[in-house]
């Protein structure tokens, strides 16, 4: 499974790696954010505390209700509960009473000596360790004590913010388990895509190579009703084709070189007797003659190879005019007179068509009548009829050669159009066809956008019929 253990192996990290991605930018955002609501809503906490310690137990104090030794008291209380620090400044900042001082430095006389930018008259809040009093990251709240309308000193509240990582800590970890899942659940669907996707492509790709051998009975093995189904069945269905295409290309070497080879054979033959002396000097006109039209054969065998191929390769080029197609049926009949008079055929055109201009390449399509007619005469029997009719249907102008022959059998019908195809009554009667006429009239007729069929039953005849477009002044 070499498609597995590289692809499958890099969907897992590409996929695992962008998981680990996404996670590591969510926990970073969620971290920071988190810290920061935490951060806001612990300030809030701070200042209502300090609110709630300046109306209960400073302004006792300031009415001398109570003692510093009693303020002092309250103040490490209120640190063991609330796990808070607390100092209280009179209004000219010295410290008049703080809670406990475990965690911290010395505890400055005055709080103004920390920095010039605290201002005794304003409430501050900031993060740090207050100006290296305390060892640790804290929040400091800083609220002005007011007494009948007079500010009476500054009440700041230190706490931790060791309390907060904590917290942080607890949802990091809740956030660990389903990451752990996520990654269990994309492995085993990475295991599911391996099965259902990755071993039919594996099988797929061993067909395919097997196909490059020239091994067109190998099968996929998939049948599937999905995308790789699809794939798998236009992949065997490719492979029949080329097998087909490789059947008819020996088809093509065998007929090739039978129509090469006959021709070449005569002329070899009767060239050999010839210099032999087995053929007298007073017969030689009429043999040479028989050499000149094998030599006719072959240049017209190997004319249609090339004019078949420049069909492959670029199309028919087509040069197209208006012209009347009644016109061309009549000249190939004047054209083929002559063979018609040797089998004493009757060669009758037939016209119902009120318009009969059509726009196409009128030497293209003498061409292909001239095929057709000649091979309905090949067919005729003596005293025979070939009719030729013309019609109307659709804004189109139908042609129909139509022939007394034989016949083509149903298995032989699309076989015709096939080159170097020749009917077994086709090769017994006329040698000198080449089998290419058909398939060349099939490509002219496929070039100008229209269609050729064969309509033919076994003892009546045969029927080939096309379709060219009106002339734009008929339409």
């Amino acid at each position: 499974m070499k498609l597995k253990s590289n692809f499958f192996d890099k969907v897992i990290v590409i996929i695992v790696l962008l998981l680990i991605i996404v996670f590591v930018i969510l926990a970073s955002y969620t971290t920071y954010a988190t810290q920061r609501t935490l951060v806001q809503e612990k300030q809030s906490t701070l200042a209502n505390e300090a609110s709630l310690l300046s109306q209960q137990t400073i302004s006792l104090y300031m009415k001398d209700e109570v003692s510093l030794e009693y303020l002092q008291k309250r103040l490490e209380e209120f640190e063991d509960t609330l796990k808070t620090n607390v100092w209280y400044c009179d209004e000219d900042g010295n410290i008049v009473a703080s809670s406990n001082t475990d965690n911290q430095k010395k505890v400055p006389d005055n709080i103004t000596q920390l920095s010039e930018n605290i201002n005794i008259k304003k409430g501050f809040t900031m993060t740090g360790d207050f100006y290296g009093i305390f060892q640790g990251t804290v929040i400091s709240v800083g609220m002005p004590v007011i007494m009948d309308g007079k500010q009476q000193g500054l009440l700041v509240l230190h706490t931790s913010l060791a309390e907060l990582d904590d917290i942080q800590q607890d949802m990091l970890s809740i956030m660990y388990m389903p990451f752990v899942v996520m990654i269990l659940v994309v492995v085993l669907v990475l295991i599911y895509m391996s099965g259902t996707i990755l071993r039919p492509i594996s099988r797929i790709s061993g067909a395919a190579r097997e196909y490059a051998k020239g091994n067109f009975d190998a099968t996929t093995g998939v049948s599937r009703k999905d995308e790789i189904g699809e794939l798998s069945d236009s992949l065997e269905y490719m492979a029949g084709e080329l097998s087909k295409l490789d059947e008819y290309r020996k088809n093509f070497i065998a007929n090739i070189s039978h129509d090469f080879r006959s021709p070449l054979t005569s002329i070899k033959g009767y060239l050999q007797a010839m210099l032999d002396g087995t053929i007298p000097p007073e017969k030689y006109d009429r043999y040479l003659g028989i050499v000149l039209n094998e030599s006719k054969r072959l240049t017209k065998l190997t004319e249609g190879l090339l004019e078949l191929n420049n069909f492959d390769t670029y199309g028919p080029i087509l040069k197209k005019t208006s012209f009347d197609v009644v016109d061309v049926i009549r000249s190939t009949r004047n054209t083929v007179e002559g063979l018609c008079e040797n089998k004493n055929i009757d060669f009758r055109i037939d016209c119902p068509a009120k318009n009969t201009m059509v726009y196409a390449d009128k030497m293209k399509i003498g061409q292909v009548i001239y095929n057709l007619v000649d091979n309905a005469i090949k067919f005729s029997p003596q005293n025979g009829k070939i009719t030729a009719t013309i019609y109307n249907r659709n804004d189109k102008v139908f042609v129909s050669i139509k022939d007394e022959g034989p016949g083509i059998d149903k298995e032989s019908k699309n076989k015709v159009w096939d080159r170097f195809y020749k009917a077994d009554m086709s090769r017994g009667k006329d040698k000198q066809g080449t089998g290419l006429g058909l398939a060349i009239t099939r490509e002219i007729i496929k070039a100008h956008g229209e269609n050729i069929d064969l309509i033919s039953t076994e003892g009546v005849g045969s029927e080939f019929v096309f379709s060219l477009p009106l002339s734009d002044d008929q339409v």
